[in-house]
């Protein structure tokens, strides 16, 4: 039997649905910062060569599988539409069961600001009504910095978040950013951080 490739499509962008709660919002702006950067041309090329994994859900809905940060900034910069790559569909499932077969397969992250769990229903129906993780902006800039390397580990981002979280204070993130990373950046090489993806420690022998 011959098995669905998937398909490239041409869609609007405000009719993507998210896979997850949160974004670092300080993502978003630098993402923003980063397109403005850019001139007419270089703008078209990256909107064409670049496109959202997705899954065909309820209704023929689109939810999107990664680059959400990179999403919301196109919508605040009045973007209209971007290619998706389907790369499955599950239109034909009734909302339990698709929720279930997406957090099988780690396509969908339910975890607040906080880092707890919530129903499927949490999960914002548009880009725009994702809240904001400062500690996800930590972990964003934590990875670019080198604290740690970039991973094909689902949401690796936010675990790193999440193990930062019980170790950074949100009140420095928030008034003092840099600080906030410096310290990020040396629990990173921490042993006790060695079970995260992308950790850049070094290991010490038994």
């Amino acid at each position: 039997m011959q098995r669905a490739q998937p398909q490239l499509i041409t869609t609007r962008l405000d009719k993507l649905h998210p896979t997850q709660i949160t974004v670092g919002k300080l993502e978003v702006t630098l993402k923003r910062k980063q397109w403005g950067a850019l001139g007419k041309s270089a703008r078209a090329t990256t909107l064409s060569s670049h496109w959202f994994p997705a899954v065909a859900g309820p209704d023929s809905k689109y939810y999107i599988l990664d680059h959400h940060h990179f999403g919301l900034a196109l919508l605040e910069e009045e973007v209209k539409t971007v290619n998706v790559m389907l790369m499955k569909d599950l239109s034909w499932l009734a909302p339990p069961k698709f929720w279930g077969v997406m957090d099988h397969h780690q396509w969908v992250h339910p975890y607040d600001g906080e880092g707890l769990r919530r129903d499927f229903s949490a999960v914002p129906h548009h880009l725009t009504h994702l809240h904001d993780d400062p500690y996800r902006s930590l972990a964003g800039e934590l990875r670019r910095a080198g604290g740690f390397a970039k991973d094909v580990t689902p949401f690796s981002e936010f675990l790193w978040a999440d193990y930062l979280r019980d170790l950074v204070d949100a009140s420095q993130i928030e008034n003092d950013f840099e600080k906030a990373l410096t310290k990020a950046k040396k629990i990173a090489r921490s042993q006790d951080a060695r079970y995260l993806p992308g950790w850049c420690g070094v290991m010490v022998a038994n």
